[in-house]
């Protein structure tokens, strides 16, 4: 049985935890906040960049510089994970989501060369036998975000140029509540010709339609860049928010087992309490018994 002493510890080492927890909760719950706000950033400038294709392709049909199919090309992934932990199983719900769509596709097969965000994934990735050809750290706040974006943007075009890949796909955890998050895939590259006909046939919002002046392949052109780019921060950042919502889900479910162990070494503890004032009480009231039975003895 514990002593009063060790009950005493253990109550404030769980006090300690629960302190800790709770800061950690509520700096998930900030920045939850804060990279919803910049998801719905991004999502308007994405639907920006989707009017200006609209208006370029009303022109008539436009010209991607399309990339060779052959054979000898090979997929690309970016996976988006964690460097840190205590986020549940956020970081192997993506690479297993990456693993089982690549399957799907028989891309596991193709030559594939992995881009991974996050440290916490990769060493997955490694146990899975498919490392990392390049591994970011996850930027500590959101102005970080943009640089390492570009980063990938570069690598990416260097091996398009080199000719090693063909399809980019994008695989991150995509926030579908304020609790709750799930895998996701954006296939970024190539460009489907059923998505140009489908940005081209929709209806414009209002009744005049935009012109431009700039030459039409260069606007074009510059308009498909933005929209690779605002595809990769988009990804990355509603990652980041679906980080932040597993590790205060884990959280929550950690301070409402630090409670419970708590009032259960509270109890521990009261008893041992009473115990040990019901032992004092007894061994005076026996002291007292035995002054009293040697003053009558004399």
């Amino acid at each position: 049985m514990k002593t009063i002493e060790s009950l005493r510890k253990n109550i404030k080492s769980a006090e300690d935890l629960r302190a800790i927890v709770k800061t950690m909760k509520t700096l998930a719950a900030v920045n939850i906040r804060h990279y919803e706000k910049a998801v719905e950033s991004v999502s308007n400038y994405y639907r920006t960049i989707e009017l200006g294709l609209q208006v370029v392709l009303q022109r008539g049909p436009a010209q991607l510089r399309p990339l060779s199919k052959d054979k000898g090309k090979g997929v690309c992934a970016v996976i988006f994970g964690s460097d840190q932990g205590l986020c549940g199983g956020f970081n192997d719900h993506i690479v297993s989501h990456a693993f089982e769509v690549m399957y799907e596709r028989e891309a596991i097969r193709e030559q594939k060369l992995v881009v991974c965000v996050g440290s916490r994934a990769a060493v997955l990735l490694d146990k899975e036998g498919h490392p990392a050809h390049e591994l970011y750290p996850v930027p500590g706040s959101l102005a970080g975000v943009t640089p390492l974006i570009q980063e990938i943007v570069l690598k990416i075009e260097g091996w398009q140029r080199e000719g090693r890949i063909d399809t980019v796909l994008l695989f991150h955890n995509k926030p579908v509540s304020s609790v709750a998050y799930e895998p996701h895939t954006v296939h970024l590259l190539p460009l489907a010709d059923e998505w140009f006909e489908s940005i081209a046939g929709k209806k414009w919002p209002t009744r005049m339609l935009p012109t431009f002046t700039m030459d039409r392949a260069k606007l074009f052109s510059s308009l498909i860049f933005q929209y690779g780019f605002v595809s990769l921060y988009r990804a990355f950042v509603e990652s980041i928010a679906s980080e932040n919502t597993a590790r205060l889900t884990s959280m929550q479910s950690a301070e409402k087992n630090i409670e419970e162990r708590l009032e259960e070494i509270y109890t521990q503890y009261r008893q041992q309490r009473q115990d040990s004032i019901t032992a004092e009480l007894l061994d005076i009231v026996s002291g007292f018994e035995a002054l009293r039975d040697d003053k009558e003895v004399m």
